[in-house]
Order: C-alpha cells, then structure tokens, then sequence
C-alpha cells in the first residue's frame, strides 16, 4: 500500500509525550501531586520504570507528525487507564494486567457480512498495512494525552469482509473471560455489566481516522492499553475506545453501548461529538494533558473537524451528546 498523504491529524513526535513517562504513574501519584507539577518533575518521578516490551512485530508507516503535537510518554500512556475489567483504580491496572495472555486470541467477525471470520489475532493482522498514528486522545474525566498508536485503519477489515448493503452500524465486544478479568468474576458487585460493548456507525468506521490499534510506541500493544487489539475513534472520548476486542458484528440498527445501558442520562451513543455540552457533573471545556499543570480548551471533534464534521451535518450535537 501507497503511503498516505500527510493529514492535518498528523501529529509530529515532539508533541508525544516522551515514551519513559508514560508507563509508572503509582510513583507519580506518591508525590500527592499528580497533574500539579511540572514536566520535569513528572518525568524524574516516573524515570525508574524496568518494564519490558517487545518490539512490535509488524512493519509500518511512520506518523510524519506535520502538526507538532507533543507525545506523552510510554510511562505515562501505559501507567493512567481505564480497564473496569481489571479495576476502577487507575494506578492499578498496569499491576493486575501485566500476566495478561494474549497469545492464543481469537476474533470472530459474524452478522450481516459476506465473509464472516473466527480467525487468530496473528493472522487477521498480517493481512493488513500498519500505520504510526499519533492522535490527541482525551477522557470525559477531564485528563488526556497525546498517542502514538500502532494500527491499521478499521476501513480496510470493513472492505474485507464484505458487509452487506443493509449493515448500517459495528458492534464491538471485549473478551469475557473470567480467569482474565477479575472485575468479571464479581457479577452482582462488578462495576459495570460485562461483556464490555462499543458501537460505530458505519461512516464512523469508514473514516480513514478509525483505527484497529495493536501497539503503541513502536511496540506491542501493553495489556494494560488493551491488548491485543483496540479501537481508537480520535474525535471521540476514550471510553469509546473498546479494549482487548473478541468480536465484532455487523448489524443495522444501532448498538446498545455499555456506558450508554448504564446511565443513557450522561453517555449517549455520540458522546463527545460536542465537547461545549457539559457532562451532567464537570465541564468538558478545558482538559488536562496528563504532566501539565494548566488545563487547555478542549477542542471541537477533539481537533479533527475537518475529517470528521460532515458526518454530524444536520444533528443537534446537544442532543445526541
């Protein structure tokens, strides 16, 4: 494959949060000052991190960053998460997570779709281009971080399977396996109902931003960040980003998110489209770059309005918050 034309959601790498940050946030948190210092600060809290990960084995295209965003680090990125199935503790997930297995995942691609798959991790992702990405990513927490993620575009696995003429919308699933997911096992007192479900509809998922993430930095995805594969929807709060994904269905109507089944109130299935509508309890016009003392203006489709406007045309964004 041709390698694209440099994008305006190109970030540049020195706008990435520097790799040895991203990963031990735990030492950052026992200053009591996490946020609240400087970025010098951050990265000597977070520099003694001996965590291995392996290379990513696939080939790709470097992001050409024309934009200049300023990457988070590997220590930051791998070390503040949000993984329920693990736990609703942030600093934790990377301890709980790291025996993860990955090696044997299956994905099975089914409903309306020509060529329905149940096919390995490994080689569903041979049979695709990998691409450097570096995106803007924020959560409705009010936090977010700049990544550059490993991927291919979520377009070319639509264009392979065949879906029919009738397939209006994705529905994504995390794996549910107990003896992985200790959050699973709780039933009656786990956070949120399982399996984990996320959903596009299908001009979201053609959109040449939407990618299937598998590594970040350079190397294989941490099981923290959800490994082995993840969804990234740059335009769209990371809650949408559904981890360690088993199955993917195509379907026409539109999915029942697991946020949305939750509190349909606070997270509806277009959450983030229009940052200038406030969750029901903060604000979501200023965010926090995870090691930077100010908040910034959250920015509208989170930066990539030129991409990906034209397909809200005509909705009521403070509706279908």
């Amino acid at each position: 494959m041709k390698y694209l034309k440099k994008q305006p959601w190109e970030l540049d790498e020195s706008q990435v949060t520097p790799e040895n940050l991203f990963t031990n946030r735990r030492n950052f948190l026992k200053l009591g000052v996490a946020g609240l210092v400087s970025t010098s600060a951050v990265i000597q809290a977070l520099a003694n991190t001996n965590i291995d990960f392996k290379n990513l084995k696939y080939d790709y295209i470097k992001d050409a960053n024309e934009d200049k965003l300023k990457l988070n680090t590997f220590e930051q990125i791998t070390s503040h998460n949000n993984f329920y199935e693990f736990t609703t503790n942030q600093g934790k997930v990377k301890d709980l997570a790291k025996n993860m297995d990955t090696s044997n995942w299956m994905i099975e691609i089914d409903g309306l779709v020509e060529k329905p798959l149940f096919i390995s991790f490994e080689d569903l992702v041979k049979k695709f281009q990998i691409y450097e990405r570096i995106y803007r990513f924020r959560c409705v927490e009010g936090w977010s971080m700049v990544v550059p993620w490993n991927g291919f575009m979520l377009k070319d696995l639509i264009k392979a399977v065949k879906p029919l003429s009738t397939a209006t919308h994705i529905e994504f699933e995390t794996l549910y396996d107990e003896d992985i997911f200790p959050d699973q096992k709780s039933m009656l007192f786990s956070a949120i109902k399982y399996p984990y479900v996320e959903g596009l509809r299908m001009d979201e998922a053609m959109n040449d931003l939407t990618l299937m993430a598998v590594g970040l930095y350079g190397k294989d995805m941490p099981p923290q960040n959800g490994a082995p594969i993840r969804l990234i929807v740059p335009w769209k709060y990371g809650f949408k980003s559904i981890k360690s994904i088993s199955k993917i269905t195509f379907t026409n109507k539109e999915p029942l998110n697991t946020w949305q089944a939750e509190n349909p109130r606070e997270y509806g299935f277009y959450a983030n489209v229009n940052p200038n509508v406030d969750h029901p309890r903060w604000s979501q016009a200023k965010e926090r770059v995870l090691g930077s003392f100010f908040k910034q203006k959250t920015l509208m489709f989170n930066g990539y309005g030129d991409e990906v406007a034209h397909l809200y045309k005509g909705m009521d964004l403070k509706k279908y918050f």
